[in-house]
């Protein structure tokens, strides 16, 4: 069963796709869509399983959400694209360069990391997918993966945010959840694909993110042959939700000016 990914699509000339952290769904991208799509075309999908997609069949695989993505594009009318992605994201933003580099004409890579997961980090990962099976409910996310999502200024000060996102979580289904967590347990470090990287990159870490730090940023950059970071203040793991204007103003500045290269 080929999975047709649900995606708003908003505004108008260089197309812009920004994929969604894990456990969330497009719907963290709000308002990348309302301050960007005066500019740019603003394509937000919900990874397979997330949101409005359908989870499929397929064996849990950070690849199958590439090509899910890929087949996006070509269904949509996009040739290339300046690809976001942030944390999970931001994995398969690094699996589509590697898989699907002629519909990369950039990318931006946020609160992400280039290295596979440790030992430690893998077995969390699976013990997590287990309780999500066998309870049926997205708790052990509420419990264990929330509290890291964003910095502790936003935990003390935009308590709006922070309901949002645990709003968001709530609402993540928990099959869609386990494959997820599964797929980005068995991924592979990406410093090849980094190193091999032939268009710009962006580097775009919050400076209060514990998930992905801001070494783990630095590490990506020297990787990358052209490529800029970076670090948003006062935000966590999810910058562009925390700190939404920085974030869209270097966006916008980076696509813009690869929009002129391509001119």
């Amino acid at each position: 069963m080929t999975v047709q990914l649900y995606a708003r699509d908003v505004g108008a000339g260089t197309p812009l796709v920004l994929l969604h952290a894990f456990p969330l769904s497009s719907a963290m991208w709000l308002a990348q869509r309302e301050g960007l799509a005066a500019r740019f075309r603003v394509v937000t999908p919900d990874l397979r399983g997330f949101g409005g997609s359908v989870l499929g069949e397929a064996e849990p695989s950070l690849d199958e959400m590439a090509d899910d993505v890929a087949r996006m594009f070509k269904r949509i009318g996009i040739a290339r694209a300046v690809l976001g992605g942030l944390s999970m994201g931001g994995y398969v933003a690094m699996a589509m360069c590697r898989r699907h580099p002629d519909l990369v004409m950039g990318v931006v890579l946020a609160d992400t990391r280039g290295g596979a997961d440790s030992d430690e980090a893998r077995a969390a990962r699976l013990a997590q997918a287990e309780r999500l099976e066998s309870e049926g409910s997205v708790g052990v996310l509420v419990d264990e993966v929330l509290p890291h999502l964003v910095g502790p200024t936003t935990f003390r000060q935009r308590a709006l945010v922070y309901g949002r996102v645990r709003g968001l979580v709530q609402a993540t289904p928990a099959p869609a959840a386990a494959w997820a967590q599964r797929a980005m347990a068995a991924r592979g470090d990406a410093f090849e694909t980094l190193r091999g990287l032939k268009v710009p990159a962006l580097v775009v870490v919050g400076a209060e993110d514990t998930l992905s730090t801001e070494d783990e940023a630095r590490a990506m950059v020297e990787a990358i042959p052209n490529a800029e970071l970076l670090v948003i203040p006062r935000a966590g793991h999810l910058s562009p939700v925390e700190q939404p204007d920085l974030f869209n103003q270097a966006v916008a500045e980076f696509a813009a000016a690869l929009a002129r290269m391509k001119g």
